[in-house]
């Protein structure tokens, strides 16, 4: 079974370049300290990454 991971959107997305905003949102956050729950898998590792300062995630 594949580990879950709580990401909370920390930081405002304001100032942020597009493709950040856009990582953002395909996250599936839309406001500060959002949290939403995500199955650990590459494609969203990498999302993570991209967007690792304004964003925190902890394992489930």
């Amino acid at each position: 079974m594949a580990k879950k991971l709580e990401i909370t959107l920390v930081r405002s997305v304001i100032g942020s370049k597009p493709d950040q905003r856009a990582t953002v949102q395909a996250l599936g956050l839309k406001k500060t300290n959002q949290t939403v729950v995500k199955e650990e898998n590459p494609a969203i590792t990498g999302m993570i990454k991209k967007v690792s300062h304004l964003v925190s995630v902890k394992e489930v």
